[in-house]
């Protein structure tokens, strides 16, 4: 890759994670976790950091909360109602300082937000606010300079510091923005050993590569760009990148892919593609389309203040013409509609869906839980299928032994205690699962000398003076072998992978080995059908594998050998049937699938790509944790909806007391009840929201 391009996509990077919220002001459905209505919440600070603007949060509230004190203690309004008088000369003008600098320092999150949302013609929570704070201010500041009635400043100080804290809480709950992007660039290697004319190898940059460069790769290194094997052969790990879960076996005039890890052979690769065009590239092309196209969705406490300020508007100037047309003075008629407009915007408003975020955000971290987006995390109750990646997903990214077939008058014990014995240099991961079964069994290793890998064959070593070899199909065939062919057939089209052990070049047996399934997983897709959510298995390996691994679980849609641009893809025609689709996986290869989906989930084995690209992080890499997400977001859900209605409960009430519809009778509410029934109002969402339980 290209330093230029290296640069454009951390650029790209950078640039979406600090401008994606900026896109739509609502709770935006947005894969970088900026999942708030923060448009411009941090008061012109839009080019900091997540982490910045939780601190920037945090400080606006607790200089706001230290003002409001004296704020407090200055206000005629709290003072009749305590039935003290501390009033001295000029005390309303230092009142009208102190709310000043709430008003412009703490309120100015909510009165950019609330511009940005009116510019886009979509109001919610940032105008209701700046609508309340805005009268408020506007109102009392004529009250200190002559006009007749009374202020609201206290009533200003403190539904600023509540809406701070809200935000704060709310922000503070969720993980940082996404690093997906650069976490891709990551996983290509720096440097390269270039072959110069004169067959000698130099470290270069990888950016210094260009089409038609030979470079040499070694054993255990990663291929620095896409490219031909032109001199030797390998496996060649590119299980990150396309989800194929064995080693693939590479020969001269073969292709490579940068990223991939060479695991044995020397290779000389030569370059194809650099830059944009690699592989990796596209696949970060596709993540970052696939974020930056994702439908942006309100949440609903957003959808309530779009709702409130409506009604706000309405009921305040209503108000206004109703008292007017009585015969009501107009700075009386102007007092009742302040009232009514500052009480519509309630307090418990800005906590109710803060404080159940998190609570549930804590309580599923003790469920090894992450949640990095809210929205997406929260419509995880509208689900009608899982999309399941393979490798690493429903299976463990290991193989073992399924099956040890001996021949002649070999037993199974013979033939794995070779087998093990012989293989106990080699980290091929298919030596590692038949020496795990070894160790199962119990079986004591034999010592091993002149151990030698056949690249593309198997591996051989002496063991107690016999020659041993474990050997592919391949060779087998090449030498005319005699073995059970129905059995071996059979075995192959379970998708299982088949290695032949000889001893002194006498068949003793074979092993059967394969990505080994989860024990976790066969109960999560039960429970899946009886949620009538349908369990969907898309992989890049290869059909009979994935077939296997479908029976063994009990899946019956199957989608293998696709490809990661495809994965993504798939997920689009899923939804396109109306469905709401989760997509599960733990690779580089699903990071544009979970990007995607309506809800990413990655399990937590897997790479950092697909843990940034996800909304939810599954720590304990449990597919039963899919299950959980879906309840604790329905339970979530449950009790967000019943905060709405303790905090719209408090306007239903409140705001026909405050426009005077019962004056008839004597009873108007006061702005000093106002805010006891506020208070309550808070007090009870702060309580409902504490009894969210797992």
């Amino acid at each position: 890759m290209s330093e230029e391009n290296k640069n454009k996509v951390k650029h790209e990077s950078e640039s979406h994670d600090k401008h994606a919220h900026h896109e739509d002001n609502g709770h935006e459905s947005h894969k970088d976790g900026h999942d708030h209505n923060h448009e411009d919440h941090s008061g012109g600070h839009d080019h900091h950091d997540h982490g910045d603007m939780v601190a920037d949060f945090k400080k606006r509230f607790y200089i706001s909360l230290l003002l409001t004190i004296p704020i407090l203690i200055l206000s005629p309004m709290i003072q009749d109602f305590l039935g003290v008088d501390w009033r001295f000369p000029f005390d309303q003008w230092i009142l009208f300082g102190l709310s000043t600098i709430v008003f412009f320092y703490g309120g100015w999150p909510f009165l950019t937000g609330g511009i940005s949302e009116l510019k886009q013609k979509n109001p919610g929570m940032m105008t209701l606010i700046g609508l309340a704070i805005v009268v408020a201010y506007g109102y009392s500041s004529l009250v200190v300079f002559g006009w007749s009635g009374k202020n609201f400043f206290w009533e200003l100080a403190t539904l600023i510091d509540i809406m701070l804290l809200g935000h704060w809480i709310e922000m503070r709950s969720i993980m940082g923005a996404s690093n997906a992007l650069e976490q891709l660039v990551k996983l290509m290697p720096n440097e390269a050993h270039r072959i110069k004319d004169d067959g000698e190898t130099e470290d270069v940059p990888v950016t210094e590569l260009n089409t038609g460069d030979r470079v040499r790769v070694k054993p255990g290194e990663k291929i620095p760009v896409d490219g031909i094997i032109s001199e030797g052969k390998s496996a060649i790990d590119e299980s990150m990148l396309t989800g194929e879960s064995l080693p693939v076996e590479k020969n001269v005039d073969e292709e490579v892919i940068g990223g991939a890890v060479n695991q044995e052979g020397s290779l000389i690769v030569e370059v194809k593609k650099t830059g944009e065009d690699t592989y990796l590239s596209q696949v970060i092309t596709l993540v970052k389309e696939a974020q930056e196209s994702k439908s942006k969705a309100q949440d609903l406490a957003n959808r309530a203040a779009k709702w409130l300020f409506y009604i706000a508007l309405t009921a305040g100037f209503g108000t206004l013409f109703i008292w007017l047309a009585l015969g009501y003075a107009f700075d009386v008629a102007l007092e009742r509609m302040v009232t009514v407009m500052v009480i519509t915007c309630p307090h418990a408003l800005g906590l109710a869906a803060p404080l159940v975020v998190a609570v549930s955000t804590s309580i599923s971290a003790k469920k090894g839980l992450l949640i990095r987006n809210r929205t997406n995390f929260e419509g995880a109750r509208n689900l009608n299928a899982v999309v399941f990646d393979k490798t690493g997903t429903l299976t463990k990214g290991e193989f073992g032994v399924t099956d040890i077939v001996p021949e002649g008058s070999h037993s199974e014990k013979d033939v794995l205690l070779w087998a093990a014995s012989a293989e106990q240099n080699s980290e091929h991961p298919l030596a590692e699962g038949v020496i795990h079964k070894a160790q199962e069994k119990e079986l004591k290793l034999k010592e091993v000398s002149d151990f030698q890998s056949m690249t593309g064959k198997g591996l051989k070593g002496t063991v107690e003076g016999k020659e041993v070899m474990v050997v592919s199909p391949g060779y087998v065939n090449e030498r005319s072998f005699n073995y059970n062919k129905e059995q071996f057939n059979s075995l192959s089209e379970k998708g299982k992978t088949v290695v032949f052990v000889l001893v002194d070049d006498e068949l003793v047996g074979m092993i059967a080995l394969a990505d080994m399934v989860r024990d976790s997983a066969k109960d999560a897709v039960a429970k899946l059908k009886e949620m009538d959510i349908h369990p969907i298995m898309l992989t890049g390996d290869n059909q009979k594998v994935a077939d296997w691994v479908a029976e063994q679980i009990g899946i019956e849609d199957v989608y293998a050998e696709v490809l990661p641009h495809n994965k993504s893809d798939q997920i689009k025609k899923i939804q396109q049937k109306g469905w709401k689709v989760a997509m599960t996986g733990d690779g580089v290869n699903d990071a544009p699938a979970l990007a995607t989906a309506d809800l990413g989930i990655a399990i937590g084995s897997g790479t950092d790509v697909a843990m940034e690209t996800a909304d939810v992080v599954l720590v304990k890499s449990n597919p039963q944790d899919v299950v959980s997400v879906m309840e604790l977001s329905k339970k979530t859900y449950r009790k967000m909806v019943q905060n709405l209605w303790w905090a719209a409960g408090y306007n239903i009430v409140a705001i026909p007391l405050a426009a005077g519809a019962l004056a008839s009778i004597g009873l108007i509410l006061s702005p000093a009840v106002g805010a006891v029934l506020m208070s309550l109002s808070t007090v009870i969402v702060a309580i409902n929201a504490k009894l969210l339980k797992a």
